[in-house]
């Protein structure tokens, strides 16, 4: 109990304790804000994690209907392969120039480095780098 000014005692309740800064950065506070800090980094890592994921499924689907544009080519063409994609986009195989998630164009190899008699399309990956060890096939 405290005393005011008058001499009459006073009954302080915890939620009206004033402790300033103290009471702020107090050791239960200090765990609530860590707990927090902790829980938004995590929210960001697992963010970033999904977002890649999503980056490779939709590089994966543009590398499926190359792929399947260059087999029709080839079958109309005596197992030749296109000079490059823009000319499945002028036969009308594709309508447009596949890209990978990061904006570049596919790469196509014939013949195929796992297939010598087929082909192998594949993206640079995030990197951008040609035969780096984040490519997409």
């Amino acid at each position: 109990m405290a005393v005011g000014k008058g001499g009459e005692g006073r009954v302080f309740f915890p939620w009206e304790r004033r402790g300033g800064l103290r009471s702020l950065f107090g050791r239960a506070r200090a765990r609530q804000v860590l707990l927090l800090g902790a829980a938004v980094a995590l929210f960001f890592v697992l963010r970033a994690r999904e977002r890649r994921a999503a980056e490779v499924r939709a590089t994966r689907a543009e590398i499926g209907d190359a792929s399947r544009a260059i087999a029709a080519w080839r079958a109309d063409h005596d197992h030749t392969c296109p000079a490059s994609l823009a000319d499945l986009v002028t036969a009308g195989y594709l309508h447009h120039v596949p890209r990978d998630a990061w904006g570049r164009p596919l790469r196509v190899t014939c013949p195929g480095r796992k297939d010598p008699q087929g082909f192998d399309v594949s993206s640079d990956g995030p990197d951008g780098e040609p035969g780096g060890t984040d490519r997409v096939e």
